[in-house]
C-alpha cells in the first residue's frame, strides 16, 4: 500500500496557516456555521460538527472560541445566507486548479478568483475542467514523531475502522479513506489516542505535474497566493508536483 507523501507540504501549509491564524480561524468558524446549520449543535448527534471541532483544536483555536461559534451559528438566521461554490481552471504550464470557496456574495468571489487566475496567466474554466482529474478522498496525515504505535497496529486499527488504504512514508504515516467513511475512522483514531497531523476531506490528484519553469513557477505563485489571502477561499487543491 503505497501513496504519495504530502506531509512536508502540510507541514508547509500548516506553518503558513499558523503565521495567519485570522485567516483559518474564518475557514473553520465559516465550517462551523454550515455544519450547524446541517445537523445541529449538539456534536454527539452532529459528526460533521465533530470533524470540524476536531479540525479547530489542531489548528489551536481556544475552545470558548469554537463554543461560542457553535452557539452564533444555532442562533444566527443570518447563517444560511452562505453558499459552497466550487471554482475549476488551469493555472500557468497547465497546472489544474480547484478553488472551494463559501461565500455570502457570491457576485464578489467569482469576480475575486478570476482575477486571481487572471493575475497569474491562468484561466478559469466551466465546472467539471479539472475535477475529472482528481479523487475525493478522506486523507489523515500522522506525524511518525509523534505517534508512538507500531506501524503495523496502527495499519489494522485503520483498516478495521473502515479505511481504504495506508501508507507508511518516511516521516509520517497515511490514512486514506472514502469521504462517507471519513467521520468514523477519524473517530477510531482518535478514540486509540492516535495523534493526527492533518484530518480533513480533500481532493487528491490522480497525477501530479513538475513544473521547472521560473516565470511559470512565479505567476502560479501569485494566483495561489491571492486566492490564500481571500476571506471567501476555504480550500485551494492543485496538481503541482511540490
Amino acid at each position: 500500500m503505497s501513496g504519495h507523501s504530502k506531509f512536508a507540504n502540510i507541514k508547509h501549509k500548516k506553518e503558513k496557516n499558523d503565521a495567519k491564524k485570522g485567516k483559518i480561524f474564518t475557514i473553520i468558524g465559516r465550517e462551523i456555521v454550515i455544519a450547524v446549520k446541517e445537523g445541529g449543535p449538539d456534536p454527539a448527534n452532529n459528526s460533521k460538527l465533530r470533524d470540524v471541532i476536531a479540525k479547530a483544536k489542531a489548528n489551536n483555536m481556544p475552545n470558548d472560541t469554537i463554543e461560542r461559534g457553535i452557539k452564533k451559528a444555532a442562533g444566527d438566521s443570518n447563517a444560511d445566507n452562505y453558499e459552497r461554490i466550487t471554482y475549476e481552471g488551469y493555472g500557468p504550464g497547465g497546472i489544474a486548479i480547484i478553488v472551494e470557496t463559501l461565500t455570502d456574495n457570491k457576485n464578489r468571489t467569482a469576480a475575486d478568483v478570476r482575477s486571481a487566475f487572471t493575475k497569474g496567466q491562468g484561466s478559469i474554466g466551466t465546472p467539471g475542467c479539472v475535477s475529472f482529474m482528481f479523487d475525493k478522498k478522506g486523507q489523515i496525515i500522522i506525524s511518525k514523531e509523534e505517534c508512538s504505535m507500531d506501524a503495523d497496529d496502527l495499519m489494522m486499527t485503520a483498516l478495521d475502522a473502515g479505511a481504504e488504504d495506508f501508507s507508511e512514508e518516511e516521516d509520517c504515516y497515511q490514512v486514506i479513506t472514502d469521504p462517507d467513511e471519513f467521520s468514523k475512522v477519524r473517530e477510531a483514531l482518535e478514540q486509540a489516542g492516535i495523534p493526527m497531523a492533518e484530518a480533513d476531506v480533500t481532493m487528491i490528484p490522480q497525477n501530479y505535474v513538475a513544473v521547472t519553469d521560473e516565470a511559470v513557477l512565479k505567476n502560479l505563485q501569485r494566483t495561489l497566493d491571492l486566492l490564500d489571502d481571500n476571506d471567501d477561499v476555504q480550500y485551494v487543491y492543485t496538481n503541482l508536483e511540490e
